[in-house]
């Protein structure tokens, strides 16, 4: 086996040790239940309620919201809490890059987000009318939608706060926006002009489009545009994600 072979393989190896850590400490924690799990289904609630739309015309929406909120939650909680425990500096000391840390910090948001969407989508199956017509299309916008909110959560995450509320308070001036652009309260077709040029740069927009499809609603863009959004997004926000990282452990922050 090769140098550059074994270093990817250890590398691999840690980033699922450190996503094995955040899954065994962090996931039952009040935060990441509260902002991740409660906070997106009575937010996407409160805007449903009174509007008349068909319940099984809501599920898409949901599904698309909850891992919105779950797979971006995990970076931006746990990072602080990290350094508030004085555990970072242990992480970054580790024989593992930066780059291995933070996968595994993505890589605990997508299985967190991707396990969580599970539940709405059961209950919207068991609840509404709504019917999984295209499994092709709902998974992979599930998988790489996950992927890409998990790289934009560890980005945001960059920051050297001690203190999870500060991070959340910058994750929420982020998130928010992108997700009133995306077509996940009205689709896109019927946003308004300035909207429409807009939501291309929110990711979920994608997301929720597949995951639209995945569903048998109409969807606003061709399904391989999508795919490949997504995946361009997840390359970008975890290259950002990373630098951002390298460079305030640079300043020793």
């Amino acid at each position: 086996m090769s140098e550059t072979a074994r270093t990817w393989r250890r590398e691999a190896h840690g980033a699922l040790v450190i996503a094995k850590k955040n899954a065994l400490l962090y996931y039952l924690k009040p935060p990441v239940l509260i902002f991740g799990v409660l906070f997106p289904v009575f937010f996407f609630l409160t805007f449903k309620m009174g509007r008349p739309v068909a319940p099984e015309e809501i599920v898409p929406g949901m599904v698309a919201m909850a891992l919105w909120f779950t797979a971006t939650a995990v970076g931006p909680l746990v990072t602080p809490w990290e350094r508030r425990a004085r555990t970072y500096e242990r992480l970054i000391s580790s024989p593992i890059s930066l780059r291995a840390i933070l996968a595994g910090d993505v890589l605990s948001g997508l299985a967190f987000g991707a396990c969580l969407s599970v539940i709405p989508i059961a209950l919207g199956l068991a609840l509404t009318d709504a019917a999984v017509t295209n499994a092709l299309l709902l998974v992979p916008g599930i998988i790489l939608g996950a992927l890409s909110f998990a790289s934009l959560g560890v980005l945001l995450a960059a920051p050297p706060a001690s203190n999870p509320s500060n991070i959340m308070l910058l994750s929420n001036l982020v998130r928010l926006p992108l997700l009133f652009v995306s077509g996940v309260f009205l689709p896109i077709a019927r946003m308004p002009a300035w909207a429409r040029w807009v939501s291309p740069v929110s990711p979920l927009s994608y997301a929720g489009d597949l995951i639209r499809a995945g569903f048998g609603q109409v969807a606003y863009f061709p399904a391989w545009l999508s795919l490949v959004m997504l995946a361009g997004f997840t390359a970008v926000l975890f290259w950002g994600a990373c630098r951002f990282h390298r460079r305030w452990r640079a300043k020793g922050l």
